[in-house]
């Protein structure tokens, strides 16, 4: 019964009318990814603006950062599940690599489009309110990328077979 029952868990549950992959899991994988992102994104802001940076150096840091840590949650719970390093770090690598890229894409692009966004300050309730609707844009646009890579078994569709 419990092999039985473990075998209907491995089995994709999300299978229905609309597509093998359901836009719940495609935003629980986003979500992942935008906690990375977003931690990596106000680190960097935030590290750049207290140095005095100007835009363009703080921006390349957020991204890297954003990047950084993006791949760090997802290396943890790879590690986790007993996966050597190299493993866990190409898992991770294959698993996040195009859903920090678009989300870094949009979040910067609205930073960047956004009308006196990029001379905000850390105090500035602007810098701050335009960074949250940068990033749920991320995760709106980004979520549809990933149900589209995980119903082909990339992204983090490789995660999941590290979860038990």
């Amino acid at each position: 019964m419990r092999h039985d029952a473990h075998a209907q868990h491995t089995q994709p549950e999300h299978h229905s009318q609309h597509g093998p992959v359901s836009w719940s899991m495609a935003a629980r994988a986003t979500l992942h990814c935008l906690t990375g992102c977003a931690i990596g994104e106000v680190l960097g802001m935030v590290i750049g603006t207290a140095l005095g940076w100007g835009n363009l150096p703080t921006m390349i840091l957020a991204i890297i950062l954003a990047f950084f840590f993006g791949y760090s949650l997802t290396l943890r719970a790879v590690l986790r599940a007993g996966v050597g390093v190299r493993t866990a770090v190409r898992v991770a690598l294959a698993a996040d690599t195009l859903s920090i890229a678009v989300m870094e894409l949009v979040d910067n692009g609205v930073l960047l489009l956004w009308p006196g966004a990029m001379d905000a300050h850390l105090a500035d309730a602007m810098f701050w309110w335009v960074l949250a609707i940068a990033l749920v844009a991320a995760f709106v646009i980004t979520t549809p990328v990933n149900k589209w890579m995980i119903g082909r078994g990339m992204g983090h569709a490789v995660v999941h077979q590290y979860h038990h």
